[in-house]
């Protein structure tokens, strides 16, 4: 058991590390942000035993924690605890800890996101102390002559949101981890075809929708899985051959040219690593598969590690934009690449030993093999995999599945805005009742301000005054969308699941309030300034104003306005708008 210490915040390499030479060494960025590099060397190929980086600080002033994955789970995690997972298709290699005011007290980061690590930010029970770092290695299937990586560690007292932004950039900065460029399609509303139909679907019930979604601003429709199947059983038995069933789409060419005539882009569903044992597929790519499915023995899922299975799946993508012209794939299930600890080390065929290593070799290839037929090419991906190097891969990261749950959607869309940055942040595909109250389906989509609209309804069948205000929503997002999607995010309070959220430009801010109707950290807004009233309850009071005399305007979740005013903010005093449940005020400081 090796254990040798570096850097000011004295981090312990601990674990066997036989037979590498092995160096940790520290540098400093700036003041109180360090990185620590380990470096392993052996003379000979050797799979590294489970190391960790870790270092000890007092638990002081600490609230809660930040994880890409932590859902709706937001507590103080003690040391006996499963550290958080990251690796290329899950999470990402990061963790944070802030103050009861939203500062960031340490985060620390990995420089690799290809290969499974946990990251540590726990408190020990013993002395009420935080144990942070990463765990790596664990059940590697990987050998190494050479190897290095960094942890970054950040204890600067900037807001929370602030150090997730900095380890994004710096991620960015790193050889082969440039993002993917993102066409300005990826940045507008989105209809999907998902929850409005499941795998029920046909072309002209889709072109039905997409005349009506088109006016009321979405210029992209992602047709979901049923395209390839006769029938709506779920399940990926019929996954692999990825040939459009005819009893539904005898002319899919035809059909994807009549969406575009009506003025939107085609973006098409597929599972990438799942396959059917009874396809075509299946059979010929039968022992080509990584451990069975056992709780579902009808697919299996691609090994990524077989070039013949990458050359399969990146013809089948390219073949589809060339015979139909699609804009775009929704590649779906990346997560499922993964093989355990007595996976079978360089299975003949295969060119590299890592199950990760393979799906990078499969991603970067269809991104690059896709922007050649098409440079505006749309990717869209899915919350859990939503890390750094999913961002070389593709353009659009959407929230994990939430049907009607608008609180989760918040939560999720605002974790990805967290780390994604020019790349687009999707909304899970926003559903609701046609009973409900229009007000309240407003906040399906008031919920995912941040990030890009999909939306996924029979528009036919909602209610007039539904309709109106789905309009209006889209319009106001594409109207500010720049400021929405490009500044940088500021969510309050984590750990109460983010009761506002805003972002500011130089000319104007946009502020969301989720609950409890009370608007704070307005002192350096600009001079317009919009607030959103994401509940049902009427008013916000304003804690924090700026002094000065305002205009002020309001509508309702319509985009109707209901009156025009004058407000004096002075002296620090609470200020209450008469904002109705999912209805905006905008405020213009005079002078």
């Amino acid at each position: 058991m090796t254990e040798i210490t570096a850097g000011a915040n004295n981090v312990r390499l601990v674990g066997d590390t036989s037979p590498f030479e092995v160096s940790l060494t520290s540098t400093t960025i700036t003041e109180d942000v360090e990185e620590i590099l380990l470096h392993l060397r052996s003379q000979t190929p050797a799979r590294p035993g489970q190391m960790e980086l870790l270092f000890n600080m007092p638990c002081v002033d600490v609230y809660a924690p930040w994880a890409p994955l932590l859902n709706r789970h937001r507590s103080l995690p003690p040391d006996w605890t499963t550290p958080y997972s990251g690796s290329a298709a899950r999470g990402a290699p990061v963790a944070c800890l802030f103050s009861g005011t939203g500062d960031n007290r340490v985060t620390v980061a990995l420089s690799d996101a290809l290969r499974p690590a946990r990251m540590r930010a726990n408190i020990r029970e013993e002395n009420a102390r935080l144990e942070c770092g990463a765990v790596i290695f664990e059940n590697s299937v990987d050998s190494y002559t050479e190897y290095s990586v960094t942890l970054r560690i950040d204890r600067r007292a900037v807001p929370y949101y602030q150090s997730l932004n900095d380890v994004r950039l710096w991620w960015e900065r790193q050889p082969g981890y440039e993002p993917a460029p993102v066409p300005d399609s990826a940045r507008l509303p989105v209809y999907s075809t998902w929850y409005s139909f499941h795998q029920d679907i046909r072309p002209d019930e889709i072109e039905r929708e997409c005349r009506l979604a088109k006016e009321l601003g979405c210029e992209s429709v992602i047709v979901d899985d049923g395209w390839m199947c006769e029938g709506n059983e779920r399940g990926y038995a019929h996954c692999g051959d990825w040939e459009a069933y005819t009893q539904k789409f005898p002319d899919m060419a035809g059909h994807v040219r009549r969406v575009h005539e009506i003025g939107m882009k085609y973006i098409l569903w597929y599972s990438v690593p799942f396959v059917g044992l009874e396809t075509k597929a299946g059979k010929r790519f039968k022992g080509y598969t990584l451990l069975p499915n056992l709780e579902k023995p009808e697919w299996a899922v691609f090994d990524p590690r077989y070039p013949a299975v990458r050359e399969y799946l990146i013809g089948i993508y390219e073949t589809a934009v060339r015979d139909w012209d699609l804009d775009g794939f929704k590649l779906d299930f990346v997560d499922a690449f993964h093989a355990g600890a007595d996976a079978p080390a360089f299975p003949e065929e295969t060119d590299c030993n890592s199950v990760p290593e393979g799906v990078d070799k499969l991603m970067t290839a269809i991104i690059q093999r896709l922007s050649a037929l098409k440079p505006d090419i749309c990717i869209e991906f899915r919350q859990p995999y939503i890390g750094p190097l999913m961002r070389k891969y593709g353009n659009m990261f959407r929230s994990g599945d939430c049907p009607a749950d608008l609180v989760q959607n918040r939560v999720n869309t605002v974790d990805i805005r967290l780390l994604i940055g020019d790349s687009a942040t999707h909304t899970d595909m926003v559903m609701w009742s046609p009973e409900e109250p229009v007000e309240s389906a407003a906040l399906q989509l008031i919920n995912g301000l941040f990030a890009v609209p999909q939306i996924s309804v029979l528009i036919d069948q909602m209610p007039a005054d539904h309709q109106e205000m789905i309009k209006f929503w889209l319009a106001f997002f594409r109207e500010h969308r720049d400021l929405l999607l490009n500044a940088v995010i500021e969510p309050k309070n984590p750990e109460i699941l983010y009761p506002q959220v805003g972002v500011r430009g130089e000319q104007r801010g946009i502020v969301a309030c989720y609950g409890p109707n009370i608007v704070s950290g307005l002192k350096s807004m600009p001079a317009e300034l919009i607030l959103v009233n994401g509940t049902r309850t009427r008013g916000l009071l304003l804690a924090d104003l700026p002094d000065g005399e305002y205009q002020v305007q309001i509508k309702d979740c319509k985009g109707i306005s209901l009156a025009t005013h004058k407000i004096d903010a002075a002296d620090g005093a609470a200020i209450s708008i008469d904002t109705p449940p999912a209805g905006i005020a905008i405020l213009l400081r005079e002078g």
